[in-house]
């Protein structure tokens, strides 16, 4: 059985939660948040639930070789719960955790996690687990900012209320890692979009999916685009539901192009084929027919052009298009992208036929020399 001697955490301390911190716990868990990224917690969470917690759960976890700590601010307040599993026939550990909805953005499961893993290193656990919901971006950045690696989906590992099933992000560290803070190499947006004040860009999120498969749907949009001949609703479930964690481990940015004055999705614009190690990324888009001739497009491409030769490590943007799609190369020309080559076959076409591709790039300008 591990030790529950209380342990610092930065400005916080774990300790071993108490029945007196019931009315705290159920007042924490009773939250819509909390519900949707945790299936397995009662919903509502009423004060029976919390004892049931405190005096059944808790103990069971110790006893079963894990650990559970109430994380405590510095009034002996308790702000959140941070808990080891048992070891697995492997030895090896899962981390998980909650903050109460009062003390996030504040640190608080960062210090914890980071606390507890080195406390869970020092008693011989070899590695050490963290799983997150596709859609929990909190906790994701929170296993980041712990020295966790980003391992990859566990597809429908997780089990919801409604009876569907999502998708686990996997992270974890090894006993040897040297545990540094892990920073995203693509940023999120400052505030969370870009705008000109005619377009805004933000990501997509499960609630665009409706909009996107239509997007996706217009015939003008099919006509150019290369693999399926139609969308697939459960794909485009999955891209939305998957953007803003994808973006998050510097894989692929997904946004919609947004009508500015109405937030109507009016298109989509994506950051893809990110390779750090070459500091270059390919860029795609797509505009509705309704939004068409307005230079909505242009806009968008410019906002998001600037914001990556600014913000992110990648010098070169590259595209391809259809030979055929002269409005998409017009959109190229006007940010300021070269036409580069025209690639003979390079897609797959309908019937077994080759599609040919014309590519341009856009190259960073060089930092100026000082004067």
């Amino acid at each position: 059985m591990l030790p529950s001697d209380p342990i610092p955490a930065g400005p916080f301390l774990l300790r071993p939660p108490m029945e007196s911190d019931a009315h705290v716990v159920a007042r924490a868990c009773d939250d819509p948040v909390t519900a949707r990224f945790l299936p397995l917690m009662p919903s509502p969470y009423r004060l029976a639930d919390a004892m049931f917690y405190l005096t059944e759960v808790v103990p069971a976890a110790w006893k079963a070789g894990g650990a559970e700590f109430a994380i405590a601010d510095a009034r002996d307040d308790l702000v959140g719960v941070v808990g080891l599993k048992p070891p697995d026939r492997l030895g090896n550990g899962e981390i998980g955790y909650w903050v109460a909805p009062w003390a996030r953005a504040r640190g608080v499961a960062a210090a914890a996690v980071r606390t507890i893993t080195a406390w869970a290193f020092s008693r011989g656990v070899p590695r050490i687990e963290i799983l997150a919901n596709v859609e929990n971006i909190g906790s994701q950045k929170v296993a980041l900012a712990s020295g966790y690696r980003n391992e990859g989906v566990l597809r429908g590992a997780e089990l919801h209320r409604d009876g569907s099933r999502q998708d686990l992000v996997q992270f974890a560290r090894l006993a040897g890692d040297q545990g540094d803070a892990i920073k995203p190499y693509l940023p999120f947006f400052p505030g969370g979009e870009l705008s000109d004040g005619v377009v805004t860009l933000s990501p997509l999120t499960y609630a665009d999916t409706a909009d996107f498969f239509a997007l996706a749907e217009d015939p003008e949009v099919t006509q150019y685009s290369v693999g399926a001949s139609g969308p697939d609703l459960s794909a485009v479930e999955h891209r939305c539901r998957s953007a803003l964690s994808w973006w998050l481990a510097g894989q692929r940015i997904e946004l919609g192009v947004r009508d500015a004055p109405t937030g109507a999705l009016a298109g989509h614009l994506q950051l893809t084929f990110v390779q750090a190690e070459l500091g270059q990324a390919m860029i795609g888009y797509m505009l509705a027919t309704r939004y068409r001739g307005r230079g909505i497009m242009t806009r968008a491409v410019r906002l998001l052009v600037d914001w990556v030769f600014q913000e992110t490590g990648i010098g070169r943007l590259y595209a391809s298009t259809d030979p055929d799609n002269l409005v998409s190369q017009r959109v190229l020309q006007r940010v300021g992208f070269t036409h580069e080559a025209l690639v003979k076959g390079l897609f797959p076409g309908p019937d077994g036929t080759r599609l040919d591709d014309v590519q341009w790039s856009l190259v960073k300008p060089p930092p100026h020399a000082d004067a």
